[in-house]
């Protein structure tokens, strides 16, 4: 949003943005979440509290700069009824570099499974392999992002299922995840089109709709499993 705003016209600047931004974001988080005492929780609350102070900006930005951003509600409820081949082409390097490096640490990630401190003692760098899963989700997301827009619970909702259907080996589970989430964006769009035809639904509200309540479920179950939840 802030790329749009500074140099709307300037090709290739979007994409470049939507990776820095959603690389500073994840490191941000990180660190957070590392001073707050690591665990799943800490990375859910951290994140929350990040998505809220940069939704506070992209709302200061819609308003400081009305006519720069005019297209942004577009962007900022997800769809595709507005990409072009060039948008999607200009993101390409990103996608296929994040891919790339996603498949080079899937015995690594596996590895890093099993504890840090065991990974270690097998001679697995914790810190530099953590730091390459952040940068390639950071080029994965950004530039899915730079021309989708913000498409939410894909990567919350996907990887579990996919999880259950071929274990969390990452060799066989990144690509179950990156089969099954294209299928599952493509399913949400063509609902969003077909339901309320000719008036196309923004696909974002149809995959917060689904991905909402699944989340909730799945905390629901787990605390049930903990024996915290009666």
């Amino acid at each position: 949003m802030l790329a749009v705003t500074v140099a709307p016209a300037t090709a290739g600047l979007i994409p470049a943005a939507a990776f820095c931004g959603a690389l500073c974001a994840a490191l941000l988080i990180y660190l957070l979440a590392v001073r707050a005492g690591l665990s799943r929780t800490t990375l859910i609350l951290a994140g929350v509290a990040m998505s809220s102070i940069l939704t506070a900006g992209i709302d200061a930005l819609t308003l400081l700069y009305p006519d720069d951003v005019i297209g942004a509600t577009g962007f900022l409820l997800g769809g595709f009824s507005g990409v072009t081949l060039d948008a999607v082409a200009s993101a390409g390097p990103y996608l296929a570099a994040g891919l790339v490096l996603a498949a080079v640490l899937e015995v690594d990630l596996n590895l890093l499974q099993l504890g840090e401190e065991s990974a270690a003692s097998l001679g697995l760098a914790v810190g530099r392999v953590r730091f390459a899963a952040i940068l390639a989700a950071a080029l994965l997301a950004g530039a899915a992002v730079s021309f989708a827009g913000l498409l939410g619970f894909v990567g919350l909702l996907v990887p579990h299922i996919a999880r259950r259907l071929v274990g969390t080996d990452n060799r066989w589970l990144m690509p179950a995840s990156v089969l099954a989430g294209g299928s599952f964006v493509l399913l949400c769009d063509l609902a969003a089109r077909v339901a309320f035809a000719p008036f196309e639904l923004p696909v974002g509200i149809v995959m917060s709709l689904l991905g909402g309540p699944f989340f909730l479920s799945l905390l629901l179950r787990r605390r049930k499993r903990s024996g915290i939840y009666d």
